[in-house]
């Protein structure tokens, strides 16, 4: 079967330019190993999906070339997908810091996008094995009546020929929802280089004796502010028996390294040295002077590890001398912990890093060494951050593929 456009991945960035491609007047074939369109999107923002942030801006995206991103989300941005779902009446609001998410729950985005392709008549093979992905490029002489290049794709439903091909594929991230690394491997078989790939916006875990006084305190919730190197997050941090969640957490997890702390300010909406000077005189024990700010379960085993590891024990207030003040002042204020690692793809939202943007026009998306070859979407070395940045990458990068092919 012979189509113009072969687009494999059937998620968000997949549809996006599905469509795009089908509204100016393209055959397109969209192929999926799963028998379900956009199970990310299903999944998302605990099933409301949280499709795109007010204020995206390429700042809020990690990638070895930073100004990668920036073309593409200039000419699909937050405002245009909101036109679409005003299109298609479908109710939406803005939850924090600028996270908007359907109230009609994820179904009524896929069936948005679904509608959208099935308009300009998309054909989808669902359930559908990819095996070999054959190449033709253009041929050298005139004497072949078909100088364009060509891609052809042995599946389980059939094989298919196409002059452009699209890997909308994603990461590794939560496999429970199909994620394999064929995107990868396609691109190691065009020679397409890889940039180095983890689980991004994931839970960190600690080494079970070193985390051991802390696991009594899972489900307590902080706000914080989490800095590694220049990028700092505030807002919630969870502690769980195998180490750190929550939105801050997450948040950090793309950016941390593995063997380097992390800096984490447990109150950063007061002056703690000033707080503890005022108090001079007071009788109070520190883990319940604390208790202003933390559950007391937090307080006794933070003052008992700071103890633990400065000899600072904890007293009454009064009894603190000024330089010890100021040592438990810049311990609050900077609480350094040491990860052992994260809980991997199965509960990672994103995988950062993926196909090496050098590769890659920034305005179209295809391959440069290889016309025809367009990858789009989680798949390449473009991750956005916590809050439905990841989602309007999914648009922009499939808009700009689906202008282009």
């Amino acid at each position: 079967m012979k189509t113009d456009v072969i687009v494999i991945g059937s998620g968000a960035a997949g549809m996006m330019c599905a469509m795009q491609a089908g509204q100016r007047g393209r055959s397109v074939m969209l192929l999926d190993h799963s028998k379900k369109l956009g199970e990310k999107i299903r999944i998302s923002g605990g099933g409301n999906c949280n499709f795109t942030n007010i204020s995206t801006r390429p700042e809020n995206f990690i990638s070895a070339n930073p100004d990668f991103c920036r073309s593409a989300l200039a000419r699909y941005t937050p405002q245009d997908f909101i036109a679409l779902m005003h299109k298609h009446n479908i109710a939406y609001h803005e939850k924090t810091l600028g996270q908007l998410f359907c109230d009609d729950g994820s179904e009524a985005v896929i069936a948005m996008l679904r509608s959208e392709c099935e308009v300009v008549g998309v054909k989808r093979y669902m359930g559908c094995e990819i095996g070999e992905i054959l190449y033709y490029p253009t041929p050298e002489n005139g004497d072949v009546q078909d100088e364009r290049h060509w891609f052809h794709v042995e599946t389980s439903r059939g094989e298919f020929n196409a002059t452009s091909l699209v890997i909308a594929t994603g990461g590794l991230s939560i496999p429970k929802t199909g994620a394999t690394p064929f995107g990868y491997k396609v691109a190691e078989q065009f020679g397409v280089p890889i940039t180095k790939l983890k689980p991004g916006l994931v839970p960190l875990t600690f080494a079970p004796d070193d985390w051991k006084p802390y696991t009594e305190l899972t489900g307590v919730s902080l706000d914080v502010v989490v800095s590694f190197g220049k990028q700092s997050f505030r807002e919630n941090m969870l502690v769980t028996h195998r180490g750190l969640s929550g939105p801050a957490i997450l948040q950090i997890s793309s950016y941390w390294q593995h063997g380097q702390p992390l800096h984490i300010d447990l109150l950063p909406q007061s002056d703690v040295l000033k707080l503890l000077n005022d108090q001079k005189g007071s009788k109070k024990l520190l883990s319940n002077f604390l208790t202003q700010w933390f559950p007391k379960s937090f307080s006794d085993v933070w003052c008992a590890e700071f103890a633990e590891h400065s000899k600072i024990a904890n007293l009454p207030l009064n009894q603190y001398n000024d330089k010890q003040r100021k040592l438990i002042a810049d311990q609050l204020h900077d609480w350094q912990v040491f990860p052992s690692g994260t809980v991997g793809y199965s509960k990672a939202e994103v995988t950062c890093g993926g196909i090496d943007t050098r590769a890659l026009s920034s305005k179209t998306m295809e391959c440069i060494e290889i016309p025809g070859l367009y990858f789009i979407g989680e798949v390449v070395d473009v991750t956005g951050q916590l809050g439905g940045y990841n989602f309007q990458w999914a648009w922009a990068s499939g808009y700009a593929a689906g202008q282009a092919i």
